[in-house]
């Protein structure tokens, strides 16, 4: 395998795990029973990194495509 589809495939688990964890977080608050004001604290913590997360998993899947194609 090229190297562009190492880093692409490594990229697209990290952003993965980051998903992974702010589902995990999101049903913690959940779970705790948060509502309101606090809920909605604790969800905007999480948007930045799921944001985050979500453009390495798209940038990872754009160089694995890359890498397959060159």
């Amino acid at each position: 395998m090229s190297a562009l589809t190492i880093a692409g495939i490594a990229l697209t688990l990290i952003g993965l795990a980051g998903l992974t964890y702010c589902i995990a977080k999101a049903y913690k608050a959940k779970k705790l029973g948060l509502t309101g004001e606090e809920l909605t604290k604790h969800l905007q913590g999480l948007v930045a990194i799921n944001l985050g997360a979500f453009f390495l998993s798209a940038i990872g899947l754009a160089l694995v495509i890359f890498g397959i194609l060159f």
